[in-house]
């Protein structure tokens, strides 16, 4: 009921203006997919926010809707750390730059955030097909010099200032979805995952982190299993330092 109190209050607020990029509907061979020749699944049309939330735009959400400030939000919705580089509850300060994308942001937070602008989380499947894009094809994850640049940032030490947003958009005119921060999904917490039915009754298996990206098919796509294993072991009041989100929305489409 708490939730469904802050949320019905985020839709009243006032939306951000921002862009929403349509993305067609499709059929796509996810990385979840545990057999070699899994058949493609159907990926509705949808919009995705062209961008991550900055943090000056989260802060004229908390401005508006005050239940979402870290001096506020529940701790079941919130842990401790939630906008904690933040000089204050309402001030961002020189460890969260307005241009950058918002940090440290439970997926409650998150979620509440996407419905102020009459959105949602995007799923996994919505993030993936849209980060597979390169910026001359909708599908690059056979191109190993996109791979390649995919990878450069999990070569980077994790403990550097995060850049503004403003690399180049793909095909589908989304940006940073690679390089910049890891992004919550809608269903992120659907994603440990197994394609052997006898590993079901093992539950050590799945207390380590990134167990669900043990059986996935596509072993060869780092980047995105290190997405999933990260994503797998959050839970929804959870926050990091190089977790933030961007939305989306449904769109009406007949698809393929």
């Amino acid at each position: 009921m708490l939730l469904a109190a802050l949320l019905g209050a985020a839709r009243r607020g006032t939306a951000v203006q921002a862009a929403y990029m349509p993305i067609s509907a499709t059929k796509f061979v996810s990385v979840i997919a545990t057999e070699p020749d899994a058949s493609p699944v159907t990926i509705a049309a949808y919009a995705l926010r062209s961008e991550p939330v900055t943090n000056a735009e989260f802060l004229a959400f908390v401005t508006t809707q005050p239940q979402w400030r870290r001096d506020h939000a529940p701790a079941v919705f919130a842990e401790s750390r939630y906008l904690a580089q933040w000089q204050a509850a309402d001030r961002l300060g020189t460890n969260a730059l307005p241009d950058q994308p918002v940090t440290q942001v439970s997926w409650f937070a998150a979620q509440a955030f996407c419905e102020s602008e009459h959105a949602r989380l995007p799923t996994w499947l919505e993030w993936e097909r849209a980060a597979a894009a390169s910026s001359t094809v909708a599908d690059a994850r056979n191109d190993p010099a996109w791979r390649q640049q995919t990878l450069d940032w999990y070569a980077h030490p994790s403990g550097a200032a995060l850049a503004v947003i403003g690399a180049a958009p793909n095909l589908f005119g989304v940006r940073d979805l690679h390089g910049l921060i890891w992004e919550w999904t809608d269903d992120f917490n659907a994603l440990m995952i197994t394609a052997d039915s006898r590993d079901q009754d093992d539950p050590d298996r799945l207390k380590f982190c990134g167990a669900g990206a043990l059986n996935l098919r596509d072993r060869d796509n780092y980047a995105l299993l290190m997405r999933i294993a990260m994503l797998s072991s959050l839970q929804a009041a959870d926050t990091t330092t190089n977790l933030g989100f961007r939305c989306a929305r449904s769109l009406t489409e007949k698809t393929p």
